[in-house]
């Protein structure tokens, strides 16, 4: 079976948007800013409405668990209907289904980017986009129960993700695939744009021209994908959010945590933020 899938994954609010237009903007190498409306990576893995076109049951009728047992099944046929690299976005945590078998299968899997961000940051970039409390976020990130979209009463456009806490998230995905996997950092695309997408394109075999990495970055930076945004309706941004992209500044946390906040993100997450250079050895604080 055709190895033809590459998973962009993340945990929500990592910068995973801005990695698809860095993504598209060099693949497409047309001169001008790729749409931000015809970014690669959608649908997203989750989507309701392919799985239940692929599956050829709604997924209203069945258990969340049946679901997540048919999903590995679904990639595989997406797989067989592309015969060039296919990515796809994706916000579940690395999982096996109730079944034993990996949510994401190896055999249709050419390999994964793996995009991190700064916990803090996340916390306040989530909160504002879901409109809830940074101690909700914060509690959540914690939780190895959490979900994404696990709508109670209706089946949202979104298939149930699991979450785990973020640190899970991070290692189901850095640690427990059977796949290639190119770990990257949102500060790193900030602070090192260049470096940073020259090491994606070699990781995913493309080749390296500078003219097609200059335009890629420039057509990808805020300032241009707010421009776009003005004038267009972004179809991914929440429907309580004024702009999707809003500033996608580092250290934004400093403004809004306050210290018993900070304290309990690195209680929850310290090891893996000192793993991956947010935090140092004393606990001093990086980004």
């Amino acid at each position: 079976m055709a190895q033809t899938i590459v998973w962009l994954a993340s945990y929500p609010k990592s910068g995973n948007t801005w990695l698809r237009a860095w993504l598209t903007n060099y693949l497409q190498d047309t001169g001008t800013p790729a749409d931000i409306n015809a970014l690669l990576g959608r649908p997203i893995a989750s989507d309701g409405q392919v799985f239940d076109r692929e599956v050829g049951v709604e997924a209203s009728d069945l258990t969340a668990e049946e679901i997540e047992r048919y999903r590995p099944g679904v990639y595989r046929q997406l797989a067989a209907q592309h015969t060039k690299t296919l990515f796809i976005k994706v916000h579940d945590a690395y999982t096996r289904t109730s079944a034993g078998e990996p949510l994401f299968p190896a055999d249709v899997t050419q390999g994964a980017i793996y995009l991190m961000r700064n916990p803090l940051d996340v916390v306040v970039s989530y909160a504002q986009y879901t409109q809830s409390s940074v101690d909700t976020i914060v509690t959540q990130m914690a939780c190895a129960t959490a979900f994404f979209w696990a709508a109670p009463t209706r089946l949202p456009a979104q298939l149930r993700q699991r979450a785990l806490t973020w640190s899970g998230h991070v290692c189901s995905w850095v640690d427990g695939v059977d796949f290639p996997v190119h770990v990257m950092r949102y500060e790193d695309m900030a602070l090192h744009p260049r470096e940073t997408l020259t090491a994606v394109i070699r990781f995913l075999g493309l080749p390296d021209d500078e003219m097609r990495l200059h335009n890629a970055l420039t057509f990808s930076a805020f300032n241009c994908l707010q421009a776009q945004e003005r004038t267009k309706r972004f179809a991914e941004r929440a429907s309580t959010a004024a702009l999707f992209f809003r500033q996608g500044r580092i250290g934004a946390w400093r403004e809004v945590l306050t210290a018993a906040q900070v304290h309990r993100v690195i209680s929850d997450h310290g090891t893996v933020m000192q793993r991956f250079g947010y935090l140092t050895p004393t606990d001093d604080i990086l980004y």
